[in-house]
């Protein structure tokens, strides 16, 4: 495993991702399990463990890299999701409702880097009992600010604008971003970590 690799599956460890028993890693918190977490101010969000289908390592997805772009801070702090996972997500039956139940489902992830690691999306499948559905999470680098942005389009709602993106990054191998939603009506804060 390279240097590179290492250090992003250890601060996949840090930020409460978990390996498995057969050694892969990947622990996704939907957006809107986080905020529902966010809003009943609960400690311990939902695990989410998956193993990957291929070791894909770095995929190039355009024009390479020069040397200072490549070292540019942030820029691959999501490259240890590159590839094919399957995934076992949780969520609360109801948000903002004061709701410790949990639905458990399985799913999959297909990300890829796009923009030579500026940016990256997800395609994720979501296969809750009864109502499965797909959704997209784009990612944005800003060199500049040295922040990731991040949006959702899920299949529920396709026609309805996406929401501002959560803004944040990576210190100490812990990311964390936040952004304005509605739930049920309300406005609220949600932070994503």
């Amino acid at each position: 495993m390279n240097a590179h690799r290492r250090n992003g599956v250890q601060a996949l460890l840090r930020i409460g991702y978990r390996r498995n028993s057969k050694g892969g890693i990947v622990s996704i918190h939907h957006r809107s399990v986080m905020i529902a977490l966010l809003s009943l101010c609960l400690a311990a969000p939902g695990p989410l463990a998956a193993q990957s289908h291929q070791d894909s390592g770095h995929q190039d997805s355009g024009p390479a890299m020069n040397q200072t772009e490549s070292a540019l801070p942030g820029l691959h702090d999501f490259d240890f999701l590159v590839g094919q996972w399957q995934a076992h997500h949780r969520k609360l039956k109801q948000r903002l409702a004061n709701n410790h139940e949990w639905t458990e489902f399985e799913g999959t992830l297909v990300n890829q880097p796009l923009m030579g690691s500026y940016s990256n999306v997800d395609d994720t499948v979501l296969s809750v009992p009864g109502a499965p559905y797909r959704g997209v999470a784009l990612r944005s680098f800003d060199p500049k600010t040295q922040q990731w942005s991040i949006w959702w389009l899920d299949s529920r709602t396709p026609s309805e604008p996406l929401d501002p993106p959560m803004i944040g990054g990576f210190h100490n191998g812990v990311g964390t971003f936040y952004g304005d939603d509605t739930v049920k009506g309300r406005r609220v804060r949600a932070r994503f970590i």
